[in-house]
């Protein structure tokens, strides 16, 4: 039997967990080193599931199938195409830095003995979370799957609702009652969305017989599949209704800025940079695999709301005053671009989106990690209390500026690459939703250059005078972040030749095809004419 690769990789985190929370109380360092290591670990062994994954190969590589629950078709299978194996590194990579940057952030505050934070726990929960996702990722087996998207949303709760930001206005107690309200709000509409999709995947089992990704897409593709239209629609939305609230789409994203705005910076990193890119990924994986005919129905109607997440998201993060929250909003908009390009149904759309995944995570991960070192240093997260920090720490304020650029899509950074291919493939299908999107690419230069101007240009306050700049450790956090911005940015095809291939399946699973220009069109029309 091979070298079972994609399960170590899952559960190395998982026994850092463990062991991160054994350690005794009064080693916090420990734990700290303790937890870095086994995400290192991690992160080696994504990049040997990134060297050993052939583009040009077999869709699905690096299988594992085992019998589990025999008596219901339950198995415990595992497999990574170029999209998972691109989320896959996204998470691991990220991990280690969401690490670094919450380095204190769970130590106990000698002030009060009341509010003691148990550092192990919150480091051992951010692995369990990493190896929970990194799963989902490699997961063929639809009940297998639907078992961790669900349970990743406990040690979400507890880092939310348990590890919530100290710079919060108003006393602890309001700060802890604003925590709990944020924890419980993602997990009741999370439940809510994972309940209806556990109906969805009872029902999938009674048409199909089994819950094997690979076998339903077979059949169906053979003709031996035989799903009545009205049924396919239900399972459909089913699906789909967990997907979006997790992405999150309008009108269901009102969980994330609450969570966001109360979690410390790593942590909101980890809800919006890698557990909501689960959402995403199980609507191409899953949505468009399983139910073609029902995703081409919904199209319409879903693009709708994605535009809805583009202008709406944007627009609120204009008026907002919270930092975090301004982050949050801006998140909704960006997932509104990728499902845009995810149900563009063309190649460069949902190429586009898969590369806005991992963009889009890299840019947030570097600009909420340095508002986050703003934020701890001033002690507050509104933007009215900051001005002139460029002055007094210029490579904080450098930094956050990469970081926002990104975040608007300048050309020559990661992101522009993805949004401008989710544009070209959605106009190319839908020209009038193309048009109408591009005014989120406006409302982001206004709000990330507003937001750096209110908080690092001008006369220097007073609260921010004595600020310092980025230590030795944020900005080994931080300039690897860059790096990749500008990289990427610059050069994407080592994301794109991975990616590519596995859209091309997607794309065949749907039966469509890429519209030709109309140009090109128009010309052959004229030649034949002549």
């Amino acid at each position: 039997m091979s070298f079972p690769l994609l399960t170590v990789t899952a559960a190395v985190p998982a026994v850092g967990a463990v062991l991160t929370a054994a350690v005794p109380a009064a080693r916090r360092t420990a734990a700290k080193w303790l937890a870095l290591l086994f995400s290192l670990a991690t992160l080696a062994l994504a990049v040997l599931v990134a060297v050993r994954f052939k583009p040009g190969g077999a869709r699905y590589q690096l299988t594992e199938s085992h019998a589990w629950i025999a008596d219901f078709g339950v198995r415990y299978e595992l497999g990574v195409d170029g999209i998972a194996v691109a989320l896959i590194a996204l998470t691991a990579l990220l991990i280690p830095f969401v690490i670094g940057a919450g380095w204190n952030d769970a130590d106990p505050l000698e002030t009060s003995s009341s509010r003691w934070r148990p550092t192990q726990g919150f480091f051992a929960l951010i692995l369990m979370v990493e190896a929970m996702v990194i799963i989902s990722f490699e997961a063929t087996d639809v009940f297998l799957f639907y078992i961790f998207f669900e349970a990743m949303l406990i040690p979400m709760y507890f880092l939310i609702g348990g590890f919530g930001d100290r710079a919060h206005a108003g006393s602890e107690e309001n700060a802890a009652a604003q925590r709990s309200y944020a924890a419980v709000k993602f997990l009741l509409y999370n439940l809510v969305g994972g309940l209806i999709m556990l109906a969805a995947v009872i029902g999938l089992y009674v048409v199909a017989g089994n819950f094997s990704l690979q076998e339903i897409t077979a059949a169906r593709a053979a003709g031996t599949l035989d799903m009545a239209t009205n049924t396919e629609r239900l399972l459909f939305l089913g699906f789909f209704f967990a997907f979006a609230v997790k992405a999150p789409l309008w009108p269901l994203h009102t969980w994330l800025p609450n969570a966001m705005g109360e979690a410390t910076a790593p942590v909101a990193v980890l809800i919006t940079a890698v557990v909501d890119k689960v959402g995403t990924f199980a609507m191409l994986r899953f949505c468009l695999g399983l139910f073609p005919d029902a995703s081409k129905w919904a199209t319409p109607a879903i693009l709708v709301l994605a535009l809805i997440s583009i202008v709406y998201g944007a627009l609120v993060a204009v008026g907002q005053r919270d930092i975090k929250r301004l982050v949050a909003y801006a998140s909704i908009s960006h997932f509104g671009f990728i499902i845009m390009g995810i149900f563009a149904m063309t190649s460069q759309g949902q190429s586009g989106a898969t590369l806005y995944m991992v963009n889009h995570g890299i840019s947030t991960a570097a600009l909420m990690l340095v508002a986050g070192f703003l934020i701890s240093r001033r002690g507050s997260r509104l933007i009215a209390d900051y001005g002139g920090v460029q002055k007094v720490a210029p490579v904080l304020a450098g930094t956050f500026l990469i970081g926002g650029l990104a975040t608007l899509s300048l050309p020559g950074l990661a992101p522009f690459v993805s949004e401008f291919l989710v544009l070209v493939g959605t106009f190319a299908r839908y020209p009038v939703i193309g048009i109408i999107a591009t005014i989120g690419i406006v409302l982001a230069a206004l709000y990330t250059l507003v937001l750096y101007q209110r908080t690092m240009t001008g006369p220097v306050k007073a609260e921010v005078s004595g600020m310092h700049d980025l230590r030795l450790r944020e900005v080994l956090v931080v300039a690897p972040l860059i790096v990749l911005l500008i990289g990427l940015g610059v050069y994407p095809k080592p994301l794109t030749q991975i990616v590519n291939p596995a859209v091309e399946h997607t794309m065949s699973d749907v039966h469509e095809k890429d519209p030709k220009p109309q140009v090109a069109v128009e010309a052959k029309n004229g030649e034949a004419a002549k």
